[in-house]
């Protein structure tokens, strides 16, 4: 009966699913990395083996609270010990499997559960899955001895929940002093969710109590989704020699698991309805699964842009003020007047440009060269501007990744200081600048070696023009105030008249502007270095931005193919009662009570040697049964 398209499906979401991941640490991604193992367990460990497979035996997993009884819940239902019940808490063993040796072949091998190796002799290794044969068992059905789903030991509690979700029936067993405890109730919310078989079993209950306690539980039963589920009601009372429960307190009990085992049809339709509300339950948690993944993209987006803008505001800045005139301030500013000689070169700036040019290589003609002392006094400058900026570019990123979560565990994972500049980053930017220079050099020295200028360019020398192209790039005085906007102006006026005599308007205008593009384009490489520690804390985290939409695609085909497949509905498990009512299994008299002021401790005994099999086949119409709230 299995469909192709639906395993082919599952085996998409499958694929899709086991490579999510939540790397960020964002509310809930803890949890949806849970959900992604959970997931794929599920799958594993139940969906894809049951499917491939809808004719293998029944397999009722027996689970619940520490010292519910339930290990001696499964002996008494056997007929001898198969199980060890725990007497001291927590208890720490492996699973326990009881099957028919007719159903040998359907848990040997690893279709189930594969991650857990097989034994047959008795194991501590919560990594193995025991096996025993009994043939007191009826073909067809299988009992699976879980670990407590509350133990205090976490391994416990996941190995429970692991085995819970690969049952096609849960026998959840609790006792009249634990059943309203949160924890089983959680597991038992979730069933009720998943649509899966479940049936209750309530120990322990005093017998004064057995008309109360049952009816309250069948009462948050019912108002938990969990209606249709069969309660069975076991008093409370000894065990014998053996550490077995009276035949006829369990004798309800076995007659109904022999009942889903003898009928093919009615295991059919159990093992329907809870692989159907498996999959039902795993196309319910993948749009919360994509948001999850959609909310990691988002916020990855965000830490980059965050770190993105705040280098490129330092960029912006540094290409504003290499060209507003804040660098013609202070040392540049003397030393350009102290290389050009501002005293007879002020007098003649209204001087028409031909005349003036005349002059100016008058002066230049035997002049010291001082050129290297204005250079020199540009890179300061420059650099100081580069390592303010860089240094307030990493406060601000680091800032910003600090107020998010996310990025605080980023930069929690970072070796290093990112509210500082790197180690190299003053070393990076001084050579950034001498290059520029160099190349400004370049320039003039290819302009310069044109026929028309050479002369001109030649009585002035490569560093004299070199240095009036770098001050007429900081040439903009909007960043100047009072008497330093003349003095400035003046200057970039007079480097650009210098620059002219040699090279003609139109060839200034032409080289400045390379210059600036030069200049902006290496600063922009330079905090694009700085911006890489950031990036690369962001690479190193996985996150696919596809994957939520191939998580999403592949959950729509596993429902579009389960609606086609029409699995069968909920199987009548109990006897057909209203939507208000449980149905409460009570044994019939006959079953001793404790003697007063006895223990009410008995299940935690150690059983005694091993019994005649007493589990058999034979079902007897209503045997032990009657109805009650």
């Amino acid at each position: 009966m299995a469909s192709t398209r639906l395993q082919d499906a599952l085996l998409d979401l499958r694929r899709a699913v086991d490579r999510a991941s939540f790397p960020l640490a964002l509310p809930g991604a803890d949890d949806q990395t849970r959900a992604v193992r959970e997931i794929n367990a599920q799958l594993d460990d139940y969906i894809l083996p049951r499917l491939a497979v809808l004719d293998a035996p029944l397999l009722a997993v027996v689970g619940g609270s520490t010292g519910a009884g339930k290990s001696t819940l499964v002996n008494s239902l056997v007929g001898r010990e198969v199980t060890r019940p725990g007497v001291i808490r927590p208890t720490t063993k492996a699973p326990v499997l009881v099957h028919h040796s007719a159903d040998r072949i359907w848990f040997e091998d690893d279709r189930i559960l594969p991650g857990l190796s097989r034994t047959t002799g008795h194991s501590n290794d919560q990594r193995e899955l025991q096996l025993v044969v009994e043939d007191s068992i009826p073909p067809g059905l299988a009992l699976l001895d879980a670990p407590d789903v509350d133990s205090v030991v976490e391994e416990n509690r996941r190995l429970a929940a692991q085995l819970l979700a690969a049952a096609d029936l849960w026998l959840f067993v609790t006792s009249a002093a634990r059943y309203a405890d949160a924890v089983p109730w959680e597991f038992l919310r979730h069933a009720a969710e998943r649509s899966a078989a479940v049936a209750v079993v309530l120990q322990r209950v005093p017998p004064a109590a057995m008309a109360d306690i049952p009816a309250h539980l069948g009462q948050m039963m019912t108002e938990r989704g969990l209606g249709s589920s069969p309660l069975f009601a076991v008093p409370e009372t000894e065990v014998d020699e053996e550490g077995l429960l009276p035949d006829a307190a369990v004798s309800p009990i076995r007659t109904w698991l022999a009942t889903l085992a003898a009928d093919a049809a009615t295991r059919q339709e159990v093992v329907h309805q809870t692989l159907d509300g498996a999959i039902g339950a795993l196309t319910a948690r993948t749009p919360q699964l994509v948001r999850a993944l959609q909310d990691q993209d988002a916020a990855l987006a965000l830490l980059r842009e965050d770190v993105d803008k705040s280098y490129a505001e330092a960029v912006r800045t540094v290409n504003v003020q290499t060209a507003d005139g804040t660098l013609l301030r202070g040392e540049v500013l003397t030393r350009w007047h102290d290389f050009i000689g501002t005293g007879e070169i002020f007098r003649v700036l209204d001087q028409k440009v031909g005349w003036l040019r005349d002059r100016i290589m008058n002066v230049f003609r035997g002049q010291p060269a001082g050129s290297e002392k204005v250079t020199v006094a540009v890179e300061s400058g420059l650099e100081a501007l580069l390592r303010e900026e860089g240094e307030a570019a990493a406060e601000r990123a680091e800032a910003a990744w600090r107020a998010n979560p996310a990025g605080r565990a980023l930069l929690a994972r970072s070796g290093d200081d990112l509210s500082r500049s790197s180690r190299d980053y003053a070393n990076a930017a001084a050579r950034m600048i001498r290059d520029w220079q160099g190349a400004v050099l370049d320039m003039v020295a290819d302009e310069g070696g044109e026929k028309k200028s050479r002369a001109r360019f030649l009585a002035f020398g490569v560093n004299t023009v070199g240095v009036a192209l770098m001050i007429v790039v900081f040439a903009y005085t909007g960043g100047l105030t009072g008497a330093e906007v003349g003095v400035a102006g003046g200057t970039a006026a007079l480097a650009q008249r210098v620059l002219e005599a040699v090279f003609g308007d139109d060839a200034v205008r032409r080289l400045a502007k390379k210059a600036k593009a030069d200049l902006d384009a290496r600063v922009e490489a330079l905090m694009a270095a700085e911006l890489r520690r950031f990036h690369e804390l962001l690479e190193s985290i996985s996150v696919d931005p596809e994957r939520a939409e191939r998580i999403r695609s592949a959950s729509d085909a596993v429902a579009a193919a389960r609606r086609e497949r029409d699995l069968p509905g909920a199987p009548a498990l109990a006897r057909d009662v209203g939507p208000e009512q449980v149905d409460v299994v009570i044994p019939d008299e006959g079953v001793p009570a404790l003697p007063e002021g006895a223990s009410g401790e008995p299940y935690a005994l150690e059983a005694g040697p091993e019994t005649d099999d007493i589990l058999e086949a034979e079902i007897v119409e209503g045997d032990g049964v009657r109805d009650g709230r």
